[in-house]
């Protein structure tokens, strides 16, 4: 790491959390229960304390909970069906994976016993100028309410997004993603894991309920973790900015809600046992329930290019102007829901 992470935390009535410089990273938080049960659940990566992980992308060292991605995803070099395009407005940067701050340490703001401020400066040849983030627990809630300020230093369309990332209980099946209301499941138009994907490649669905795999049958793919070892990714469009995590075996929900006005998608990362690599090792369980403005994390290149989501009328990018501070505003919860 090119600087010693540093940490803020607080505490307020009905939970606890942890901020880090690196990435701006929210993780873990606590909360607490009307019925005085303490629940976290947000993912914090298990490499976390092993020395080697100084050997990895900055966005990894330290990989936890939830933080933003401005631009969401990267471009690389993939071989993709015909209707994706990598013909989108890019930049120098674009390559660097969920975008520059998810792989910086950020500067701390206002912190005190009832916010914590971060921000990022971005390169002086980025189109992007700043990322401001304000983390406010809810005073009478299991809750926190989030804010991100973006502002540019030229004209500029890109993708961006959130990016929560969920620990999931070992059983399989014992967690439920609950979605709000949404038109169509995507699946990603490739792999992305080789030798551990699970969807069939660039498909559509009504319902998560049942997508079809590769080995021909279908899976309630709302029900996690999976039985099986896969990375693979879903993109839900329309979506209406709320979904719920039901921990059936722990009975209670966690709720995330956010403006669909600007992010009209959210990515679910199936990250489960698939990756087998440093520093995954075949161990790595958790969801990403991530907030999009964009064609899966495919980068710049391609959601300001020709993709199949943007032609069927899904914003996979949001425009930005010098001197217009875009504000988007989203929430984390947790409540008491029944077990089994």
């Amino acid at each position: 790491m090119s600087a010693q992470t540093t940490r803020r935390a607080l505490a307020w009535a009905h939970g606890s959390l942890a901020v880090q410089s690196l990435g701006g990273m929210l993780g873990p938080v606590l909360f607490v229960l009307p019925d005085g049960r303490q629940v976290s659940p947000l993912h914090i990566a298990p490499w976390g304390n092993d020395p080697e992980r100084e050997t990895l992308p900055d966005i990894l060292q330290e990989l936890r909970g939830e933080w933003p991605c401005v631009p969401f995803g990267s471009d690389a070099d993939r071989a993709l069906p015909a209707g994706w395009s990598a013909i989108g407005e890019s930049f120098d940067g674009a390559a660097v994976p969920h975008g520059h701050g998810s792989n910086v340490h950020w500067t701390w703001g206002d912190c005190d016993e009832r916010r914590i401020t971060l921000e990022c400066h971005y390169p002086d040849d980025h189109p992007i100028r700043l990322l401001r983030r304000r983390i406010v627990p809810d005073p009478g809630a299991a809750a926190i309410d989030i804010a991100l300020d973006i502002e540019a230093q030229r004209p500029c369309r890109l993708p961006i997004g959130l990016h929560p990332t969920f620990r999931l209980s070992p059983r399989p099946g014992s967690v439920v993603i609950e979605p709000g209301s949404y038109h169509r499941v995507w699946s990603f138009p490739g792999d992305v894991e080789p030798g551990a994907e699970l969807f069939v490649p660039n498909r559509e669905w009504p319902s998560l309920g049942e997508v079809g795999t590769r080995g021909g049958a279908t899976v309630d793919a709302a029900q996690v973790p999976f039985a099986v070892d896969t990375e693979d990714l879903l993109q839900l469009s329309g979506i209406d900015g709320s979904v719920a995590l039901h921990y059936r075996d722990e009975g209670f929900r966690a709720r995330l809600s956010w403006q669909k006005e600007h992010f009209p998608s959210v990515l679910l990362w199936y990250s489960n046992r698939g990756r087998k690599a440093y520093p995954w090792n075949g161990r790595h369980v958790a969801l990403g329930v991530e907030p999009i403005a964009s064609a899966f994390d495919l980068g710049p290149a391609i959601s300001a290019g020709v993709n199949p989501l943007s032609a069927s009328g899904v914003a996979t990018t949001i425009a930005f102007e010098p001197g217009q501070t875009f504000t988007t505003r989203y929430r984390l919860s947790a409540e008491a829901a029944p077990a089994g």
